[in-house]
């Protein structure tokens, strides 16, 4: 939902419950308090998360090196082979290389298999 439309919403349902109940005139604070406690959830359980996610994901990228195996958002697997400012070439075949922007790396591959390796004892 866009922001104006919660605001016009927020501002129609203070007016409704103001005309239902003329003779309780509280403070114009109590009558936004559920919109506003509304708006704190949807950030700690929504935007927050993604924020999060976001900056993980961005991370990731900036830590891309060579002979990484990679997934690209158009499904490509490969392994790269040189990283120059925003441009990953990608390994797919023996002779083929593809260039990729960084932001078209969706997932580094051997970095989850070396999450499930367990050391030997």
């Amino acid at each position: 939902m866009k922001f104006s439309a919660l605001i016009a919403l927020m501002f129609a349902a203070s007016a409704f419950a103001q005309e239902a109940a003329p003779e309780q005139q509280g403070s114009a604070l109590m009558g936004f308090l559920p919109f506003i406690l509304m708006f704190v959830v949807m950030y700690l359980f929504f935007i927050m998360p993604k924020q999060k996610e976001m900056k993980k994901l961005d991370a990731m990228r900036k830590a891309l090196k060579k002979g990484d195996q990679v997934l690209t958002a158009a499904g490509i697997i490969g392994s790269v082979v040189n990283v120059e400012n925003n441009i990953v070439t990608v390994k797919t075949g023996n002779d083929t290389r593809l260039d990729f922007e960084q932001s078209a790396i969706v997932r580094v591959l051997n970095a989850e298999d070396k999450k499930d390796v367990k050391p030997a004892k």
